[in-house]
């Protein structure tokens, strides 16, 4: 078993804890006090660490706890970071289950609006008028979303944005 305390997870850990992982029979934990990036907690559980415990929260009653469970071949995350984790999970699940699956980060403000403006009825001249585009603006626009979403037209595309929640 390994225990490796550090301020960060950054590169120079992150090769520690490559060096660690190649003896499969050494389990690893980590205490830290803060990981350098977002995607610093599932680099370091790729990298097979077993456990993590934050850096202020580690007392002495923690620690026993951390190497118990690492000696038992449990896995140990503190509640926002299993959170975290879960999410992070759960959207991978959701990419993978629909790979062309439309969030809201797909769609750009100026396309949500005009696609809700069509939601409201609005024709191209109407809704050029209210957004101040030209006509061939929003004909553009609109015929850009229908491509991305891989829908038949405008009607269809509003329909698909409201059941996906992007207006």
């Amino acid at each position: 078993m390994s225990l490796v305390v550090v301020d960060v997870v950054d590169d120079e850990t992150s090769a520690l804890l490559k060096r660690l992982r190649h003896n499969s029979v050494t389990r690893t934990g980590v205490v830290v006090g803060t990981f350098e990036s977002g995607d610093a907690l599932q680099r370091t559980l790729k990298l097979g660490v077993a456990a993590v415990l934050r850096r202020a929260k580690a007392d002495q009653d923690k620690l026993v706890r951390l190497v118990s469970a690492i000696a038992n071949g449990e896995g140990v995350l503190p509640g926002d970071l299993l959170a975290k984790l879960l999410t992070h999970v759960g959207d991978l699940q959701s990419s993978s289950l629909d790979p062309q699956a439309v969030s809201l980060a797909t769609l750009k403000a100026r396309e949500a609006e005009i696609l809700r403006l069509v939601s409201e009825g609005l024709d191209t001249k109407e809704i050029a008028r209210k957004t101040a585009y030209s006509e061939r603006t929003v004909k553009n626009v609109l015929h850009e979303v229908i491509t991305r979403l891989q829908v038949r037209n405008r009607a269809h595309a509003v329909g698909y944005a409201l059941r996906k929640g992007l207006i």
